[in-house]
Formats: structure tokens, C-alpha cells, sequence
């Protein structure tokens, strides 16, 4: 049976792969994002849906759960390091304040508002998957505080929808390379740093990720739930 997949963030980076793995396993993919041209573009090269979406608009998610009857795999992609316009009349406390409200609404709510928006669609043996960060971990600032809050909050979820027979985890990637996620700011000594932490010595690829996410959506991993996966080539380990 063919399976129904929406990824939010599906327009670049990690969702752009997460998509792609499921487009060749044969899935009916939804794509999301906020720039639509960019979304539709996507949409093309991968041979699947996009729908422009901004997932931290309550109206705009509503429209988009509204699409579906079912849906087997739930992957929230979109995020990352939010920035808030700059205002020259704030203080230092209100820039600091909008700065975090920026990242909390990009990494955290959007997810809650997506999830909450399809689990009524979520199928018995279905998959709600986020993509976390190392950075919940260690050194995370803001963003890294959203993502730790989203695991918390995912934890929660999976004991809600597992008597339905729907898992719910979380794919916490480490240095992941081939992304727009620094926005121009990595040089080659952050770079080199950020390899040497790992075990394995090289940087993670939106596939390593991807894999990851198909694996928690398959058959083999029904008992995999409330989870934190984490994808860092050991730069973060647990016992």
C-alpha cells in the first residue's frame, strides 16, 4: 500500500532529503516551506506535492491538515536558527526577548501546531518523526533550549498517540554538511573543530539523516518510540 508522507521543511537541506527517501520507496510526498517558489521548485525536481505552508501560522496549518484523510508518516523538518528583524528602537531585553521568541516559534510551536493540526489523520502504524539537534545538548542558546522543549514535548506525545499504534520520536543530527543551516557563517576552523569532535571524522550528510528518519518509519522499528536518536558520528554520546 502506498504510504502518505508530509515533511514541513521539505524544500532544502535535511527535508529536502527526507523527502527524496521516500519518494524513491514510492511514497506519496507532501512537501512544505515558506517560500513558495522555492517549495514548488522542489516539488518538481522531486516528482511530489508542495504545498506552501508556514508552520508557526495556525491558520495556514489548519488549511494544510485539512488536505488529508490519512497519513502514515508525520516528519517536522522546518526550523532553524531563527532571527528576529532587526529593530533599532528595542532594548537590549526586547531584542534578546523577539530573538528567542524567533526560535521558539521556528523549532518548537511549529511542530506542536503541525502535529496537533494531523494527529487526528495519523494512521495506526503511522510515524510522527521531528528533527531535533546536538545543540539540546550542549552550547544549544535559544535554538538548542526549542529543541530540547520539542523532545520533552515529543516524549509526551508517543505515550499519547502509542495506544493508537503510532510512534512518535525525535532525529537529533550533529554537524550536518551541505545545508543552508549556518546562513554563511561557518568558516573552515569551525568547520575542521566541529569533524574532530566526531568519532567517525568526517561531517554527517542530510542522507545520514534521512536514512534515519526512514528507518524509525519502517516496519522494523514498530517498538522504537519516545526516543532521541541521535546522528552525530558519536561528537554526542549517551549510556
Amino acid at each position: 500500500m502506498t504510504r502518505t508522507v508530509l515533511i514541513t521543511g521539505g524544500s532544502s537541506g535535511i527535508g529536502r532529503a527526507v523527502a527524496e527517501r521516500f519518494s524513491t520507496d514510492g511514497a506519496d510526498v507532501v512537501i512544505t516551506g515558506r517560500r513558495g517558489e522555492l517549495v514548488e521548485s522542489t516539488a518538481r525536481e522531486l516528482g511530489v506535492t508542495g504545498v506552501p505552508c508556514d508552520a508557526t501560522d495556525p491558520r495556514a496549518v489548519e488549511a494544510l491538515a485539512a488536505r488529508f484523510d490519512t497519513l502514515d508518516v508525520l516528519v517536522n523538518a522546518a526550523g532553524g536558527l531563527g532571527a528576529a528583524p532587526p529593530d533599532p528602537d528595542a532594548t537590549e531585553l526586547e531584542s534578546l526577548l523577539a530573538d528567542w521568541r524567533a526560535d521558539l516559534d521556528g523549532n518548537l510551536l511549529s511542530a506542536v501546531l503541525t502535529t496537533s493540526a494531523l494527529k487526528p489523520v495519523l494512521a495506526s502504524g503511522g510515524t510522527a518523526i521531528a528533527v531535533g539537534t546536538i545543540g539540546a545538548e550542549r552550547r544549544g542558546g535559544s535554538y538548542g533550549a526549542a529543541k530540547a522543549a520539542l523532545a520533552a514535548w515529543y516524549a509526551m506525545l508517543s505515550a499519547e498517540l502509542g495506544t493508537r499504534g503510532v510512534t512518535a520520536n525525535v532525529v537529533s543530527p550533529g554537524y550536518i554538511a551541505g545545508t543552508g543551516f549556518f546562513q554563511g557563517a561557518m568558516t573552515d576552523a569551525r568547520e575542521q573543530a566541529l569533524i574532530a569532535d566526531t568519532h567517525t571524522k568526517r561531517a554527517g550528510t542530510p542522507r545520514d539523516v534521512a536514512e534515519t528518519v526512514f528507518f524509525l518509519a519502517s516496519e522494523g522499528a514498530r517498538q522504537i518510540t519516545g526516543q532521541t536518536i541521535h546522528v552525530n558520528g558519536g561528537a554526542f554520546t549517551t549510556r
